[in-house]
């Protein structure tokens, strides 16, 4: 309908332009042939008898000669004219000037039009030609979607089973209301879904309408403020009225803290537009009139920004947590998008759910479609686990750097650097098995030690917490032991930034520290903390926190460099298989610090143990870089 509209308008509007042009020209009997020539030499041709009769048409003589071909010049307004041609024996004639009539409203008139026309096209466009055209300025820009648009269910949502059974009995009121209204129960008019991004609050919300199989209308809660006073409020009205149409229906609001923020927060007051488009949705969730049949489903990642008014029961009754997956939960979102691919029957997906800790589902979907890329890139009719392998480091760690040139003492120290990380971290039975160790450029770094624990870390103990600052501050450790403290680099920059950070936590939140004791500093050290000003310490307490910081990180030091100097064989041996192999997994760098190859080629390839699985990427290749002179890394 829409494109009607504008080949409609486009061929007014020629039509318009084409008729405003032939009215310009209209009256005139130049024809094309017809040229223009100066008055002076029209005075000599006419004089000269080369000139048949004159025709004068407003501003412009129309001469016709004897060789009845025709020119015009300007009418100079020359009052001894006509007796200078009439004595030249040049018939003079002249053309009636219309001073109105339809022809002339039409020329008058039809600018007017036309600019009118185009200043509608335009505010229609601004406005996102929305319904009512033009003036559709408070008309609600929610959209209808319907199963047409993709039916989701809750078979396609995997991983937040806990958040699916909340919003089931919305499902069960929208399938069948009369199994509430008898015991004299009301469904909730509302539920506020909470989470970080990526977590899977939009797709849940159309998994509710599709379970409940009725319309569904989304919108965006930017979509409501506009730069015109009470365009939101006006929006808001009309959505509702859509709904009530359309009931029983679920209206999604996502991204509701860009128009429900807390009211009269900030300066001046805040936005005059923003707090009557939230003043007009806090009317219609919970009003004098009632809304059956309504249900409001919003999705926020802000929920501490929110004005109290609108969390209340009667608007949000509930408020459902959509968390990052756990271990089960990333299996099945992995199984989920699966399904869309082509899998190898080497791919374990409970392997590559405990490698990924902290993903979202957003990034687990991306983590299967760079896997199913890898393996389209290089010809695969099928996406294995060492794609699935290659994706996760891709994702977690950044992209190989293979281009980026290295010196050879720079890849030395990084070699050694990261050998430290992996020996510590094995050494000491609080800190993650170690996974995988690579010099490798990836992201920003030169090299990288990864970590994966046996399932998700839920709560983190004192000596946990030592044990990983000592292994965080083992590759400085490792640098000064083989180059000394004179040749120590930047490159344990972001060790330091980490070990810092969980001291500070310790310290300051986590109450880890005798010293300190069971109160939070974190406010005070970082003035504000969730809009609320942070209270005042003074320089005494201040200085006791960053000693009792000092003391973890360096007992964190001494640790690591007590291992490394006790096992100084080992750490030799796995820098120099580092420097070979440039990757090791965590067999093999077991395998490597005994002194033995990464791999034993009479092994069978195929695994056996959980512990060998955890681990299977692709074995190491030996290092066949050339040793010319390669460009050093700025930091």
């Amino acid at each position: 309908m829409g494109n009607i509209k504008n080949f409609a308008f486009w061929g007014v509007l020629f039509l318009l332009v084409f008729a405003l042009f032939n009215l310009m020209n209209s009256g005139s009997p130049l024809g094309g042939n017809t040229t223009e020539i100066t008055y002076s030499e029209f005075i000599r041709q006419a004089e000269s008898g080369n000139v048949q009769y004159v025709t004068v048409d407003g501003e412009k003589l129309i001469v016709s000669g004897m060789d009845g071909k025709s020119y015009y010049t300007i009418n100079p307004r020359d009052d001894q004219m006509t007796d200078r041609l009439l004595k030249s024996g040049v018939e003079v004639r002249a053309e009636p000037q219309e001073s109105g009539g339809l022809s002339m409203f039409l020329m008058n008139i039809l600018p007017f039009l036309l600019l009118i026309g185009v200043w509608i096209f335009f505010m229609n466009r601004m406005q996102g030609g929305g319904r009512g055209g033009a003036m559709g300025f408070g008309k609600s820009k929610a959209k209808l979607l319907t199963e047409a648009s993709g039916r989701v269910t809750f078979d396609d949502v995997a991983g937040i089973d806990e958040a699916k059974e909340e919003l089931e009995e919305i499902v069960e009121f929208l399938r069948n209301p009369q199994k509430f209204s008898k015991l004299g129960g009301k469904i909730p008019t509302g539920a506020l879904l909470v989470g970080p991004p990526g977590t899977g609050k939009t797709l849940l919300a159309k998994a509710i309408a599709g379970e409940a199989g009725v319309p569904f209308f989304t919108i965006s809660g930017s979509d409501f403020v506009e730069m015109f006073v009470g365009v939101g409020a006006s929006r808001v009205r009309d959505m509702f009225e859509q709904a009530k149409k359309n009931s029983p229906c679920i209206v999604f609001i996502d991204e509701i803290d860009a128009v429900g923020r807390h009211r009269g927060a900030g300066y001046g007051g805040g936005n005059d537009e923003r707090e009557q488009t939230l003043n007009q949705l806090l009317v219609e969730m919970d009003g004098f009139e009632e809304n059956d049949g309504v249900i409001i489903v919003a999705a926020t990642n802000r929920r501490d920004v929110l004005d109290p008014a609108l969390l209340r029961p009667g608007r949000f009754d509930r408020e459902v947590q959509v968390p990052v997956p756990d271990i089960k939960g990333r299996e099945k979102i992995l199984k989920v998008h699966g399904k869309k691919i082509k899998i190898g029957p080497n791919v374990d997906l409970r392997i590559i759910a405990r490698g990924t800790p902290g993903m979202s589902g957003a990034d687990l979907a991306n983590l299967v479609n760079e896997a199913a890329l890898m393996a389209a890139r290089v010809g695969k009719r099928m996406v294995g686990m060492e794609d699935f392998e290659k994706a996760k480091d891709k994702v977690m760690m950044g992209a190989e750097r293979r281009s980026m040139v290295m010196t050879p003492a720079q890849k030395e120290m990084t070699a050694y650097h990261e050998a430290g990380h992996a020996l510590v971290g094995i050494s000491l039975p609080e800190c993650d098995p170690v996974y995988k160790a690579t010099i490798i450029p990836r992201g920003g770094a030169l090299g990288m030690v990864m970590s994966l624990p046996e399932m998700d870390q839920l709560n983190w103990h004192k000596n946990q917490c030592e044990q990983k600052l000592a292994m965080t501050m083992a590759g400085k450790a490792a640098e000064i032991i083989k180059y000394g403290e004179d040749r120590i680099s930047n490159g344990p920059s972001g060790d330091i930034q980490m070990a810092s950070q969980l001291a500070r936590a310790m310290v300051m939140r986590w109450g880890m520290s005798d010293k300190i004791g069971n109160i939070d500093y974190a406010e005070a050290h970082e003035g504000y903390s969730g809009g609320t000003p942070g209270f005042s310490v003074s320089a005494k307490t201040k200085e006791i926190v960053e000693t009792e910081v000092k003391k973890l990180i360096d007992n964190g030091y001494k640790v690591a460099n007590k291992i490394l100097l006790e096992k100084k064989d080992e750490f030799e041996r796995l820098a120099q298989g580092l420097l070979e192999y440039e990757t090791l997994t965590g067999d093999e760098i077991k395998r490597v610090m005994k002194g033995n190859p990464p791999h034993d080629d009479n092994e069978s390839d195929g695994l056996s143990s959980s512990e060998e699985s955890i681990t299977s990427v692709p074995k190491s290749k030996k290092n066949t870089s050339s040793k010319g002179i390669m460009k050093p890394k700025t930091t």
